[in-house]
């Protein structure tokens, strides 16, 4: 078995700016950040002015709390701290989310001072971000980590790592039936083992082009994801497939929704159905054999169109 090493990629290599990359891709692929945290963000609004300021990310905690996001690609600082605050009272929100690569030590004491002395609905999150890629790999993978949480969150951390522990648990359960079931049904994927996170990922052939098969509480969904690491090359990638849509659209068998995500670097066509998550084991058959079946007609619609493309590129 071939063993990688893990490599830590720049964040700027993935995302150029804050404002116009990082925001817009977290907006759209907030499960990730969703992963580490103890409840689900629902963006409602980016870029939501706030007097002559303007919050990056807006939204809902799902128990009727807003929660405001405050993104960095950089260090921490004092003016990000005084925004977390602005934005949090201005707002009326009760959980606020600052994330950062670096969080520095005494902006940690900060955050812990926030949680221990608000009242108890606000809570406090310093979440740093890295990005990881194995070996050579092409892909480089997003990783959040919860660095400071409120103070009711240090208190119960022995049963929320439990917790943590059983999601984790149940979700490689998943993956491990899908694993076998796909292996009936051919080879996409094989090798691989079970992860305990919300997708899992198979190259197309090129660098920057895969198919994702990826299961929430909330829904499942099969796409070809475009990321290579310039937005122009995946709008120019994406147009490529868009021109031939009949004909991809044909051979997968039903439409497509198409996001060309032009405000963001990454791009996506995808199948997605909704209103099933892997946390209900009754639905864990019917979305394995979604889930399957999407990733097969997705491999072979898209499998000619990117042998092509790659020739040309």
């Amino acid at each position: 078995m071939e063993v990688g090493k893990i490599k830590q990629v720049p964040l700027r290599e993935i995302w150029k700016r804050e404002d116009s990359d990082f925001t817009v891709w977290l907006e759209n692929n907030i499960d990730y950040l969703n992963d580490v945290l103890d409840f689900e963000v629902t963006i409602e609004e980016r870029e939501k002015r706030v007097g002559s300021f303007s919050l990056d990310l807006y939204g809902d905690d799902g128990m009727g709390g807003k929660v405001i996001i405050e993104n960095q690609l950089e260090k921490t600082d004092h003016d990000h701290l005084g925004k977390v605050l602005t934005y949090l009272t201005n707002l009326d929100a009760h959980r606020a989310i600052w994330i950062t690569p670096k969080p520095r030590e005494e902006h940690g004491r900060a955050i812990d001072w926030l949680n221990e002395y608000t009242p108890g609905d606000i809570a406090f999150y310093l979440v740093k971000l890295e990005a990881i890629r194995i070996g050579d790999h092409p892909v480089a993978a997003p990783q959040f980590t919860v660095v400071k949480g409120p103070s009711e969150q240090i208190k119960q951390i022995g049963q929320e790592k439990k917790d943590s522990a059983a999601r984790d648990a149940i979700r490689r359960e998943f993956w491990g039936h899908f694993l076998e079931r796909m292996a009936e049904k051919g080879d996409l994927y094989s090798g691989q083992k079970p992860p305990s996170i919300a997708w899992m990922s198979h190259g197309l052939g090129m660098s920057g082009i895969n198919i994702n098969v990826y299961c929430t509480r909330k829904y499942v969904k099969g796409e070809v994801y475009l990321s290579k690491g310039m937005a122009e090359d995946n709008k120019r990638i994406f147009d490529h497939f868009h021109d031939q849509r009949g004909d991809i659209e044909g051979a997968f068998g039903e439409p497509l929704e198409w996001e060309r995500l032009d405000d963001g670097i990454h791009s996506r066509i995808k199948h997605q159905l909704d209103g099933v998550g892997w946390d209900n084991r009754e639905d864990w058959p019917s979305i394995i054999e979604f889930l399957i079946d999407t990733a097969i007609r997705l491999h072979r619609a898209f499998s000619g169109p990117t042998k092509q493309l790659k020739a040309d590129w």
